[in-house]
């Protein structure tokens, strides 16, 4: 949040983002936990999150809510594709590519988990990558802002609709059907690689403002 609301120092958000990265991004468990280790053994008492066993739910699993802001804080900072990565873990399809890997997550891959383990290797409890409680998280809905507002860039601003492109490196553009207000956009947003940018167009012509004026029918 110091970096999503503008008023963190640069430095140490950075820092902390990097960190973050660093230590609770799971490539093999394909999850960002909340915090490592899990509360397990110590005397002071932190609050139900310890009731939890180690690795599960807020006791050091994904909590998806909190996951979902850490992607749209890396696109904020432009780690786009390091964004791109995360949102792929946080996309609950992923979680089911194979039967194998189906079972393993044994929840329905069609809708966001509120929560994922992450297991305690040293518990032997194996269930890390186990999905948690679904179909009640807020989360969906910070999932899909991640998607269409933090890494596409299309965001409503009352009557005006603002583009701001984080485009991952593998991608050369993307294109997009609006409707709003009962106007609708077909949006067309074109890597620029000579120019090192994206040309936008929006109902078939390019536009050079980042912002489209919502107008009715």
């Amino acid at each position: 949040w110091s970096v999503l609301s503008g008023e963190g120092d640069p430095a140490r958000s950075t820092t902390a983002m990097e960190q973050a990265t660093k230590l609770l991004v799971d490539d093999k468990l394909k999850i960002v936990k909340l915090f490592t280790p899990p509360f397990s053994k110590t005397e002071k008492d932190p609050g139900y999150i310890k009731s939890y066993p180690p690795g599960v739910r807020e006791n050091g699993g994904q909590y998806t809510h909190a996951a979902t802001w850490f992607v749209i804080a890396l696109a904020e900072m432009g780690q786009v594709d390091e964004a791109y990565r995360c949102f792929s873990m946080l996309n609950p399809v992923n979680h089911a590519t194979d039967e194998a890997t189906a079972e393993h997550y044994r929840v329905e891959p069609y809708v966001v988990a509120a929560d994922i383990y992450a297991g305690d290797d040293n518990a032997g409890n194996g269930k890390g990558g186990r999905g948690g409680w679904t179909w009640y998280t807020g989360s969906a809905g910070w999932l899909y802002r991640a998607a269409v507002e933090g890494i596409l860039g299309i965001e409503r601003r009352g009557k005006r609709v603002q583009f701001k492109p984080k485009l991952p490196s593998h991608w050369e553009g993307y294109s997009a059907n609006l409707k709003m207000l009962g106007a609708e956009l077909k949006v067309r947003v074109i890597r620029d690689n000579k120019a090192k940018a994206v040309s936008l167009e929006v109902n078939g012509a390019k536009t050079k403002g980042s912002a489209v004026d919502l107008k009715d029918g």
